[in-house]
């Protein structure tokens, strides 16, 4: 019997169920995978978000708070709202806002659909979460709605492996060490086998620029990160 063939809607499943199952060693394998540098690019992508003096941000795909908690530590007096749709990550989320003062706030959330009125934020953000939307100028649009007139996105990805010497070295460690090593430590190696394969599928620094125009940003511009492992994307919508 022929399978049937798989639409967006299954795809959001699975990656909620992956993101779910890997929740409990997710944030120690970030470091160890990273080196710990993912820290740096959050703080930078923080800082590009609450430029401006952003006074109420969204974190999209926040998982478990990193990159809100980032925000909410470099700007305490802001309203940092995190949603995710994988409930186990928002659990510990939750767990580590324990005890700290102006914690983000947490809840469940679609990022091509999100539960907010036109114009709520100042400031959107979403780190390394936009490469699993099965949508993502959906997405895209849904962050223009949110973001108030004059409102900033900053998206902070992977792009595509980079080229020369070094992208060769990238390449090998990204398709043959990275999902051994996350496999051998989280338990589920499709997981991590998926992460190089979404990178190598996500659009080109330029490209995802040119889309986030098509979704009504303005002044849109990039940084690439550490020999373009990493990248800052920012527009803003029109004032």
């Amino acid at each position: 019997m022929a399978s049937a063939r798989r639409t967006p809607e299954h795809e959001t499943v699975d990656v909620q169920a992956m993101f779910s199952t890997i929740a409990p060693r997710y944030d120690a394998l970030n470091r160890l995978l990273s080196f710990g540098v993912d820290r740096r690019w959050r703080r930078q992508a923080a800082r590009a978000a609450l430029h401006g003096g952003a006074r109420r941000v969204l974190d999209v795909a926040t998982g478990t708070g990193d990159l809100a908690f980032t925000l909410a530590e470099l700007s305490p007096g802001a309203e940092v709202v995190g949603v995710d749709f994988a409930e186990p990550m928002l659990e510990r989320a939750r767990a580590k806002a324990a005890g700290r003062r102006g914690r983000p706030r947490f809840q469940a959330g679609d990022g091509t659909a999100l539960g907010f009125a036109d114009g709520s934020f100042d400031a959107v953000t979403i780190g390394y979460g936009l490469r699993n939307f099965a949508d993502i100028d959906a997405g895209l649009r849904e962050f223009q709605r949110v973001l108030r007139p004059g409102g900033r996105l900053v998206v902070l990805e992977f792009p595509p492996p980079p080229g020369g010497a070094f992208g060769v070295l990238y390449r090998l460690y990204f398709r043959r060490l990275l999902p051994a090593v996350g496999g051998l430590v989280s338990g589920r190696a499709g997981a991590y086998r998926y992460l190089p394969a979404s990178v190598i599928a996500f659009p080109p620094p330029g490209v995802l620029a040119e889309r986030m125009r098509s979704a009504g940003f303005e002044q849109v511009r990039y940084t690439l990160q550490t020999f373009g492992i990493s990248a800052i994307h920012v527009g803003e919508k029109p004032a």
